[in-house]
């Protein structure tokens, strides 16, 4: 993601270090879980609905924060978790900073399901767009909204579909659903200058974190641009550094589910991401994402441009992050 995606990764050999794509570095062999895995299907994620979830999302217009949109994306968001019967749903507002200056208003929401149990996970998501199309092919669209069906609407509509299930079937664990703001307003350019620019909803989640230290998740996933059309779902390099073990279970769990096609036991690329700020707050966390597609060995083409719309958002890509992500949840024990 410009900023956001380090193509290239710095791999040590001995004592020498050299710089290279991220296609050289050692792919991740199938575990032994992978192979042994048994998956219990509890609940059955249902992809129309996920669809229609990121058309919704889509039909209110681009969702920048501090627009009318992206308060009606929060709106959204809201009533639906309420309508799934989340115990809580608890909205958290803050004032941000941008890199160039921009003052914006952010909300996000977190819901709780199986609340009393003592042990949880988290997911999350952002619903904001990105303001500025800067990666489209196009000039003249460059400083045109993106409309975010891919990045931004999938995970949300990924998320909201796991939702309604959950208040159909209680899982074991407690499972907290969390969607950030202000994501997508990040600095493009340079080279791991300007990290902190992105994610900016999520760290001022960790900055008021709403857990005590002795209860923060066993781990989180993050969900982003999880409906490209025949996506393919890499390891992500921060990912395996900070939770291999996660990225593991995960990989392996999508395999057993007969996503292994989908899920690709490979490294990708490394992300600067909401996740990389989670897992600063003390909780391990990975991130589904697309990061080494076939045509642009980073992400998708329609990544930060105009063309991020319904036409390119893909029922199965959906229902393979989705299944795979329920799956996980009801497969863990207290």
């Amino acid at each position: 993601m410009n900023s956001k995606y380090y193509f290239g990764l710095v791999c040590v050999a001995g004592l020498m270090l050299s710089t290279v794509s991220c296609k050289c570095t050692s792919g991740a062999s199938s575990s032994d879980e992978e192979t042994s895995v048994k998956v219990k299907q509890v609940a059955v994620f249902d992809a129309d609905t996920a669809f229609s979830y990121v058309a919704r999302q889509v039909a209110l217009g681009p969702r920048v924060p501090g627009s009318r949109a992206n308060e009606m994306c929060a709106e959204l968001i809201i009533n639906e978790l309420n309508r799934h019967g989340a115990d809580t749903v608890v909205v958290q507002k803050g004032v941000v900073k941008a890199f160039n200056g921009d003052v914006l208003p952010i909300e996000n929401v977190m819901a709780s399901f199986n609340s009393s149990s003592p042990r949880r996970l988290l997911l999350l998501a952002h619903y904001d767009t990105r303001p500025w199309a800067d990666s489209d092919p196009v000039e003249d669209n460059r400083l045109k909204p993106v409309p975010g069906a891919n990045d931004g609407g999938s995970g949300v509509a990924v998320m909201l579909e796991i939702a309604r299930q959950l208040g159909r079937h209680n899982p074991a664990v407690g499972v907290d659903l969390l969607f950030v703001d202000a994501e997508d307003y990040g600095q493009s350019g340079g080279f791991s200058n300007h990290d902190e620019s992105w994610a900016l909803g999520t760290q001022y989640w960790v900055d008021h974190l709403p857990y005590a230290p002795d209860s923060l998740p066993s781990y989180a996933i993050l969900l982003d641009m999880v409906g490209g059309i025949d996506a393919k779902f890499h390891r992500e390099f921060f990912s395996n550094q900070s939770a291999p073990q996660i990225v593991d279970r995960v990989w392996s769990i999508a395999s057993a589910s007969g996503y292994g096609d989908r899920f690709v036991n490979i490294n990708g690329g490394s992300v600067i991401d909401d996740h990389v700020f989670v897992n600063k707050a003390g909780i391990p966390a990975i991130d589904i994402i697309e990061s080494k597609h076939d045509a642009t060995g980073t992400f998708s083409p329609t990544w930060h441009t105009t063309n991020d719309d319904m036409d390119n958002i893909d029922r199965s890509t959906l229902e393979a992050v989705g299944q795979t992500v329920l799956n996980v949840i009801y497969n863990e024990k207290v």
